[in-house]
């Protein structure tokens, strides 16, 4: 069966699978439509199934499909790790690794980690997104990412989940506010407030929203800002509370008049962890940023 698959022909499922179009996956392959369509129909006689429904809207994945651009992505990452690894003999260049991440992770531990990182393999390039963690999951399940930092584990096939740092959600007030003499309070106690928030881009953004959705409340921000400063300084002034990372409020806090307050939901305590499909099996680059993630996380105070 393999010398009747080529890479042209995983490129050009997985674009027609996302697109779930067979005109813009053949654009997007660079092949003629005919071209594309005879490649489909020969590669479905050849494995004897269908990968794709047709209709009039477009194609959509059958199940096969679905187990064919799950393994074809897997090889093709693997072939773009085969050419990093080469290159790093031919031209010097190491290569290139995909983060994903949450809202705790990128604001907080990636941005230290990867200045040392890259000043150490200033041949290597990192693209760095924010994602849910089960978006995460999915990504590195799917081999849409080298690595992803995700809060809790899942039950997924495949996947290694290395200890990383823990984190701590808080609620935060400003000094004047109903709540701010209080020790702890629980989430849903909280819902009757005017709240503050990261904007829809953020993965903490839809993790609040859904929690309180857990609830039976309909919950929505009053005010939506890009950064956690600005938070923090929405909720100095009073116009809301907000939930962030305890090391956020503990920073800010030094410098406004913020109470940070204990959240007793135990979704609250997390600990992070590092996902990768297989450590063994990463570029040996990536593997350096895994494990200098991982010496950072046992330092104290970090």
């Amino acid at each position: 069966m393999a010398s009747h698959l080529d890479l042209v022909d995983l490129r050009l499922v997985i674009h027609i699978g996302d697109a779930q179009s067979l005109t813009r996956g053949a654009e997007k392959s660079h092949l003629s439509l005919p071209a594309a369509s005879n490649r489909v129909k020969n590669l479905e006689v050849h494995l004897g199934t269908k990968l794709f429904d047709r209709n009039n809207q477009g194609v959509t994945l059958t199940p096969s499909g679905e187990a064919f651009i799950r393994h074809a992505r897997k090889v093709m990452q693997q072939m773009n790790h085969l050419q990093g690894d080469m290159q790093e003999f031919t031209r010097g260049i190491k290569g290139h690794i995909k983060v994903l991440a949450n809202t705790t992770a990128m604001s907080e531990f990636m941005p230290n980690i990867l200045a040392k990182f890259l000043a150490q393999h200033r041949d290597v390039t990192v693209e760095l997104r924010e994602r849910l963690s089960y978006l995460v999951v999915k990504a590195v399940a799917e081999g849409n990412a080298d690595l992803g930092i995700v809060a809790g584990q899942s039950v997924a096939h495949d996947i290694e989940f290395l200890p990383y740092h823990r984190d701590r959600l808080v609620l935060v007030t400003d000094l004047n506010h109903p709540l701010a003499e209080l020790a702890e309070v629980s989430f849903v106690e909280t819902l009757q407030y005017e709240y503050v928030g990261l904007s829809e881009w953020s993965a903490i953004h839809a993790f609040l929203i859904q929690a309180a959705d857990n609830l039976g409340v309909n919950f929505r921000f009053r005010v939506e800002v890009g950064s956690f400063d600005s938070v923090c300084r929405m909720i100095e002034a009073g116009v809301g509370v907000g939930v962030v990372p305890e090391r956020v409020a503990n920073r800010y806090g030094q410098n406004m008049n913020i109470k940070s307050i204990r959240l007793t939901d135990n979704w609250a305590e997390r600990q992070l962890y590092i996902c990768v499909r297989a450590l063994k099996d990463l570029p040996h680059f990536a593997r350096a940023l895994v494990e200098m993630m991982q010496q950072e996380s046992r330092q104290p105070n970090t």
